[in-house]
């Protein structure tokens, strides 16, 4: 392969290329474009940014819902030495406050959208009455629906220290955070991939993650355009409506390089389950890559399970483990060998100390935990597992993981003083991960820096908190939230804990709530809502959030939980109207612990935007064609939505 060192470099070297993209998308019919169309495109893109005054070191923000317009707008930048810097298209208000705040810390940005969502945002910051980004929005945005696609721009020499772009982390919204990546960094783990995953040519990826993620836009559009490499990209719309088309086009691509986080292999089998896979031949795939979020032993091998009668080797599960700081990549097992794991005693692992093994018997206690081996580490790339001190320790020694080579960041943006404290004294990067190497390979005991994974999606606790604050009576110290993974759960559970010291039926009032605003502002459902007596806190004053959530692992709130599901609300009486009890049914199906009743609001009962899609899959199901989840915000209860499906 060839070795390049700037992404422009690379890119321009795939004009003479005949290798293919295609584009899976949910409102237009699938197509592709070759290396050669794209790179024109993005040089016809640059021309129109250039006529416009935009010119090398300023950011070019893309807010775009379509992956080729997105695509053609990150090159055009890209070649032109302007800093892309994507940005999620999402559907609340937080979502929106995110891009406007990014937007903010920016030096010299502008945004490329389009005319709809472009409206949507002037409107939204008319209500805010945020005249700072109305300006913005009239003088420095640019809509791909009128831009000409024709002749080249000028194309911008960089070195392989600038900055290449700015990857914002999917976290916090009240202080986003935007990862810089040079060319260098870029460069030398998208090699690092391709080396470690044996890409070439002749393969065939396909994705359906978004390319607001590393993994989606480094790890399965940048690695595969370097490797010359066919590859699909599925928008993640679709998969989330229509999760078995995900398989069902590998089969029919002949595709050989997957990926997924857990919460994907989850969804793809709950439909699985209901309807089949239809017929697929997954004997082509060789790597199906699981990272992203925790990674669930016993959900890989249901997945694998399921799907291996229709060709899929277990040996193409590959779980990795990579972060936005390094650019991506960090670990990657050995090709061509059955995924693996070590069993070992959950209260063992604590900083500083050596986890312990467990065996036989003992494998199968309420203590014991399942912790996936990852893989050796990438060539580019140092690791070491260090204590409290950021001192090294050996082998079996649990610890921070701390990583140091040319794919790491040089910093947060606008952070030149590290003030965020991403890096050791000594020149670590700090994770904010926990781990341990076993046989020379890296194990993930959790993450000292408290982000919560829900869906593939990183959510700061702090954030979660200032949400629940808003309610009548409590306030930012009264709320606790933490991630925890049980013995028994194949993803990572949101626990919501509140100071509260008076009865249980008060609180059941407190719980609904909470459940409620989270699902309603941040699209996120809480899978528990506990009462504390106290918050431990640290001698600072920091809350001690992992001592509040190992002692929910620990079975310390089972009475409260059994307790909370007494109170719970009794199932609503059967209604008059048999379509109405039907579509409450599939509600109950997914929802949970969760009673829905016929004239709730949806959006107000707490449940994710997620589990919404799938009821409204459901339904499709049984009336194929009559409704799409975009009614829901017409007809957002499930009588309004029976009446409209009559209609």
């Amino acid at each position: 392969m060839t070795q390049f060192s700037t992404l422009s470099e690379m890119l321009l070297a795939r004009r003479a290329s005949t290798h293919r993209l295609n584009f899976i998308d949910s409102d237009n019919p699938e197509h592709s474009v070759s290396f050669s169309e794209l790179v024109d495109s993005a040089l016809g893109c640059l021309k129109s940014l250039q006529d416009r005054g935009f010119s090398a070191g300023d950011e070019l923000v893309i807010f775009t819902d379509s992956n080729e317009q997105f695509l053609i707008a990150f090159w055009a930048a890209i070649l032109g030495g302007l800093i892309p810097v994507p940005v999620a298209v999402g559907i609340s208000d937080e979502h929106r406050m995110k891009l406007f705040k990014i937007l903010r810390q920016l030096r010299n940005p502008s945004i490329f959208s389009n005319d709809n969502l472009q409206e949507r945002l002037r409107t939204f910051a008319t209500e805010q009455k945020l005249d700072d980004i109305l300006q913005l929005l009239a003088e420095r945005s640019v809509s791909s629906d009128e831009l000409d696609y024709t002749g080249e721009g000028a194309v911008h020499t960089p070195t392989e220290d600038d900055l290449a772009f700015i990857q914002y982390s999917s976290g916090s919204t009240s202080d986003p955070k935007g990862v810089c990546l040079t060319h260098r960094n870029l460069c030398s783990n998208t090699r690092d991939i391709i080396n470690s995953l044996s890409l070439n040519e002749n393969e065939r990826s396909l994705s359906w993650m978004p390319l607001t993620h590393d993994m989606g836009l480094i790890g399965y559009h940048v690695s595969m355009i370097t490797a010359n490499m066919n590859h699909a990209i599925m928008d993640t719309s679709v998969f989330v409506r229509r999760p078995l088309l995900w398989l069902q086009k590998v089969s029919e691509l002949g595709s050989t390089v997957l990926c997924s986080p857990n919460f994907g292999y989850k969804h793809y089998l709950k439909v699985f389950e209901r309807k089949g896979p239809g017929d697929i031949d997954l004997s082509k795939v060789r790597l199906l890559l699981n990272g992203a979020e925790p990674i669930s032993v016993a959900l890989c091998d249901e997945f694998l399970d399921a799907l291996e009668p229709h060709g899929l080797r277990r040996e193409a599960m590959l779980p990795v483990y990579g972060l936005a700081e390094a650019t991506l990549a960090v670990a990657i097992p050995e090709l061509g060998n059955r995924y693996s794991w070590i069993t070992v005693d959950r209260h063992s692992l604590r900083i500083g100390k050596p986890y312990v093994e467990l065996t036989g018997a003992d494998a199968d206690s309420e203590n014991a935990v399942k912790l996936v081996k990852h893989g050796g580490i990438v060539e580019g790339c140092e690791l070491r597992i260090a204590d409290d001190a950021d001192l090294a320790l050996p082998e079996g020694y649990v610890g921070h993981i701390h990583l140091r080579g040319p794919n790491i960041t040089g910093g947060i943006f606008g952070d030149k003083d590290d003030t965020a404290g991403i890096h050791t004294p000594d020149g670590w990067l700090r994770t904010g991960d926990c781990g341990a190497m076993a046989d020379g390979q890296l194990l993930i005991t959790g993450r000292h820096k408290e982000i919560i994974i829900v869906n593939g999606q990183n959510y700061l606790p702090h954030d979660i908190e200032e949400v629940v604050a808003t309610l009548d009576d409590l306030d930012i110290g009264k709320v606790v939230a933490c991630g925890a993974l049980p013995a028994n759960s194949q993803v990572e559970q949101l626990i919501v804990f509140i100071l509260h010291r008076k009865d249980a039926e008060s609180f059941a009032t407190i719980a609904e709530q909470v459940r409620s605003i989270v699902g309603r502002q941040i699209g996120i459902e809480v899978d528990y809502v506990l009462p504390v007596s106290r918050i431990p806190k640290t001698t600072s004053g920091k809350i001690q959030r992992r001592l509040l959530a190992q002692e929910f692992l620990d079975g310390a709130f089972a009475e409260q939980i059994a307790a909370q599901k007494k109170l719970a609300p009794a199932e609503p009486d059967a209604d008059e109207d048999p379509l109405v009890r039907e579509i409450l049914g599939i509600c109950a199906e997914f929802s949970r612990d969760k009673v829905v009743g016929p004239d709730d609001n949806l959006f107000e009962v707490g449940i994710s935007s997620l589990t919404l899609t799938e009821i409204m899959l459901a339904v499709d199901e049984k009336y194929p064609g009559k409704v799409d989840i975009n009614d829901l915000f017409d007809y957002p209860t499930i009588r309004e939505l029976a009446q409209f499906l009559q209609r």
